[in-house]
């Protein structure tokens, strides 16, 4: 089928309500939403039952980095400082250094066992380099299950700061192959340059957005998202225009943002949620329409053995390495190393060879996209597992809401939590007057399956009991965490 005026946006329409209804029954089957998404595009291809004739990578690639920018910004919208700054040390090790060392095993890995050149060999290194944990959270929210101690968030924090990392990679190494002329030396003041513009002027468009939208006071509030979808693009834009990395820029930006006191923060954090779910199924659905599974079958193998390879030893090189220089078990080390998932980044990275015209750029593609695939099919389906063999899972006790769901001000503190009691929970049987609960917290309504009960002091909790906590200011989260023993 070819895609005309007529017929894109009922095209459009139904690939993204497919998706979206699938995704619900994906999630209690255990597959990865990643999986599904680039199936439904594979399937509406050309190749597919579809038949959508795409061969377009110069679309593909403007598609997937539109994506991530929203994608990026999303996520540094909704990352909270006080959670990052104990693991900014290692996170960022991670992200540069990780990727790195990941970048150069693999590479040199295929240059020894296949039929690459070194520069070719280094550059797929380089693409698969990147992880996806966005994936991987949400596997691990749909079974409830948290991470102990500081790992979420230097789990987060690796995956919003590495793609520029292997963007840098991706683009130096098909620059040397395809440019002549262009030697390793260039590099290194591009590097530089890249991260120094991308960190400061994201740090400084990000001040200016709050700023901006503190006193531009617009006549419908309903303007305020459009304004911030501009605001996002031009950020990216300017900072890749001042040759910087617009990635890092727009991940510094919404965490400077999200931390900042702004007017509309919370519905804009919701909206931005609801835009990159947006964008990663429209990303997803135009990579697997730009991939013919007919040509991904014969480097089936070849992808197989960098898969594993990637996965057992070159992403626990690079782990292992870089936490070394800070405080980490070896069980946090080995599950960190299980989470180097790989999503959509890679496979749009791998776009960029095919529009330089590197050769075997098209062959390179397809061992990216097997990769990915076996990444997402092993890793992704054993991650709750993983967690709970290395005794690193914990019950995702307290979702934050703010209270009545209603925008209030920076510095209003009472919230609303709720607390899911666990299976066997410590305190089943217990009278609420006899938990050490802070004098300024209070629970105010317990759903025990989907029946309401007003609490007093003599009631009795039970395992799964959902309570409803009011709390007086983040800082009791952790003793309410204590009193209830989760």
């Amino acid at each position: 089928m070819d895609l005309t005026p007529e017929n894109i946006l009922i095209i459009s329409s139904v690939l993204l309500i497919i998706s979206i209804l699938a995704s619900k029954t994906a999630g209690r089957a255990g597959i990865p939403i990643l999986l599904l998404f680039l199936g439904i595009g594979m399937l509406a291809g050309s190749d597919g039952i579809g038949g959508i004739e795409f061969e377009d990578p110069g679309i593909a690639q403007f598609m997937g980095i539109l994506a991530l920018t929203y994608i990026l910004f999303s996520g540094g919208l909704d990352t909270k400082w006080q959670a990052i700054k104990p693991v900014l040390g290692p996170g960022l090790t991670l992200s540069t250094l990780g990727v790195l060392l990941t970048a150069v095993a693999v590479g040199f890995f295929s240059y020894t066992l296949f039929d690459f050149s070194l520069l070719e060999s280094l550059l797929l290194g380089a693409i698969v380099s990147s992880t996806d944990a966005a994936a991987v959270f949400s596997i691990l929210r749909a079974k409830s299950i948290g991470l102990k101690g500081n790992l979420r968030p230097l789990l987060e924090l690796e995956s919003g700061s590495n793609d520029p990392m292997a963007f840098f990679l991706t683009v130096g190494l098909t620059s040397l192959i395809a440019v002549k002329g262009f030697t390793w030396q260039q590099l290194i003041p591009v590097f530089f340059l890249q991260m120094l513009v991308g960190g400061l002027g994201g740090y400084l468009l990000g001040k200016g957005i709050v700023w901006l939208v503190n006193r531009i006071n617009l006549e419908y509030e309903g303007l305020y998202p459009v304004l911030m979808l501009g605001l996002v693009i031009m950020t990216y834009s300017l900072i890749d225009l001042l040759k910087g990395n617009g990635f890092l820029g727009v991940y510094v930006a919404a965490l400077t943002i999200g931390n900042g006191k702004m007017l509309h923060k919370k519905s804009l954090i919701r909206f931005f949620d609801g835009v990159a779910w947006l964008m990663q199924i429209v990303m997803f659905i135009t990579l697997g329409l730009l991939v013919f599974p007919s040509q991904v079958i014969p480097v089936m193998g070849l992808g197989f053995v960098l898969a594993l390879f990637l996965i057992f030893v070159a992403r626990p090189l690079g782990v292992f390495i870089s936490l070394a220089f800070f405080k980490f078990k070896l069980r946090e080390k080995v599950f960190v190393s299980w989470v180097g998932l790989r999503g959509a980044v890679p496979i749009v990275f791998a776009t960029f060879p095919l529009i330089a015209g590197v050769d075997k750029s098209s062959m390179l593609f397809n061992v990216v996209f097997f990769i990915v695939l076996t990444s997402v099919a092993l890793q992704a389906t054993t991650l709750s597992f993983a967690a709970k063999l290395l005794h690193l899972s914990v019950p995702e006790g307290l979702k934050k809401r703010s209270l009545l769901d209603i925008e209030l001000s920076e510095d209003f503190k009472n919230a609303l939590v709720e607390v899911e009691l666990p299976e066997n929970a410590v305190v089943d049987g217990k009278k609420i007057v006899s938990l050490d609960f802070p004098k300024t917290s209070l629970i105010v309504l317990i759903n025990r399956d989907n029946r309401f009960i007003t609490p007093n002091g003599l009631t009795e909790l039970q395992s799964g009991d959902k309570l409803m906590v009011m709390m007086n200011s983040e800082e009791e989260e952790e003793k309410i965490k204590r009193a209830l023993g989760i």
